[in-house]
């Protein structure tokens, strides 16, 4: 643990604090077990959330759409996410945390196999508008679980692990989506995806064990708004909902146009091949957890925009028209991103002392509303400028983004955090 410094100067050694009563800590088979099922939940919610984005370009030849009007397959279920996030974590407030997230993820999976008998364009986005609706209930809740349930010297690597399934679920779904699609189209790609998420809902259920830091709440709109008002009066948590909005709809627009690019001229890849190209999340299953470490020690003012320069990094490598400078180029803007998304969400869960729930919907309201609004209107401007178009908009972001971290980074800690 670390005590605020100058923003120059080296870590301030302090004497750790006792870890909480009944708190979990690095280590205890609790621990473990909660890692584990929420790294599981993590994968399926990415995999099935995600497992779209390779998918976008058959959506277009089989339904005559352009490349913006294809995104909102994905959008679809990343803006409605983002609409009833809010909502979930007030339901949580009331039914707890882990019978919400059981429940989120079952029925997530069984609108997923409801999506594979839809016939036309417009039933394709609805099913996934209800599917994001109804997945809600775990992003809510998981970041505020871990919060009340985890001690705080032990919750970066937590929330790190958790990211890190994100990653690998978003990289394992896209791979496995383009590699069945290949063989036996899109309706049998989220088949297999929506079997991964029964998979998950049972896993979770066994494994994770009950909230022991919850107290059930029957909050009214009145204190809705007093929370709300709270957590956006503080000094650094509006700041980390903004930069959410800003990575996120950086990180979707780059991977939903990617494909298209990849397809044409001068690279000419097949669907299968352009699947490996997600195996990229790798290094994010990595940077996530040891982002998290890393804030952990040096403090998260100190990481975040550092993350964000490795993402612009990788981001000009995009530009040239070789194949080995573009994919080290994504490699590297996929690092710096699960390593922003790491370092901010566990930021959220120090700087909110009450009303995490809400707090933790806020962030990742404004992270899937990123994903949706971003990854539809970058979709213009690749139909209008192509790659050059689409890397100017997520230059612009990014420099946004990196304004807010070294704003952040001159904020003093709130006491006792």
């Amino acid at each position: 643990m670390t005590s605020y410094c100058a923003p120059l100067s080296p870590p301030c050694s302090v004497t750790p604090a006792a870890p909480a009563p009944g708190k979990l800590v690095t280590g205890s088979a609790a621990y473990r077990r909660t890692g584990w099922a929420l790294f599981c939940a993590g994968f399926a919610t990415f995999a099935m959330l995600y497992g779209v984005q390779p998918l976008l370009p058959l959506f277009s030849a089989e339904f005559g759409s352009g490349a913006a009007h294809a995104s909102t397959v994905l959008s679809a279920g990343t803006l409605s996410m983002a609409l009833m996030l809010i909502p979930a974590s007030l339901l949580a407030d009331r039914l707890g945390r882990k019978p919400l997230m059981v429940a989120a993820l079952l029925v997530g999976a069984l609108l997923t196999l409801a999506a594979t008998l839809t016939q036309s364009f417009a039933a394709l986005v609805w099913s996934r508008a209800a599917f994001g609706m109804v997945l809600a209930g775990l992003p809510a809740v998981a970041m505020a679980y871990l919060s009340e349930e985890v001690e705080a010297s032990s919750l970066g690597k937590a929330l790190g692990l958790y990211i890190a399934g994100n990653a690998l679920g978003g990289m394992s779904g896209r791979y496995l989506a383009a590699l069945l699609a290949d063989i036996a189209g899109w309706r049998l790609a989220l088949a297999v995806l929506g079997g991964i998420g029964l998979l998950a809902a049972a896993l979770v259920w066994k494994q994770l064990p009950a909230s022991r830091h919850f107290q059930p709440a029957r909050g009214s709109l009145a204190q809705l708004w007093h929370n709300g008002r709270r957590h956006f009066a503080d000094a650094g948590l509006p700041w980390l909902f903004l930069s959410a909005f800003l990575l996120m709809g950086c990180f979707v627009s780059l991977y939903n146009y990617l494909g298209y690019r990849l397809l044409q001229a001068p690279f000419g890849l097949s669907q299968s091949q352009i699947g490996l190209v997600f195996l990229l999340y790798v290094v994010g299953i990595w940077s996530s957890a040891w982002a998290g470490t890393l804030a952990d020690r040096l403090g998260r003012r100190n990481v975040l925009w550092l993350m964000i320069v490795v993402m612009a990094a990788g981001l000009l490598l995009t530009l040239p028209q070789q194949l080995w400078l573009v994919v080290g180029g994504v490699a590297l803007f996929t690092f710096g991103f699960f390593g922003a998304h790491s370092v901010a969400s566990s930021w959220v869960g120090r700087r909110a002392l009450q009303a995490r729930a809400l707090a933790s919907a806020c962030y990742l309201t404004a992270y899937y509303a990123g994903s949706s609004v971003m990854g539809t209107l970058s979709g213009v401007l690749w139909e209008s400028h192509r790659w050059p178009g689409v890397a100017a908009c997520l230059s612009l972001l990014l420099l946004a983004a990196l304004a807010i971290a070294l704003h952040l980074r001159r904020l003093p800690p709130l006491p006792g955090a």
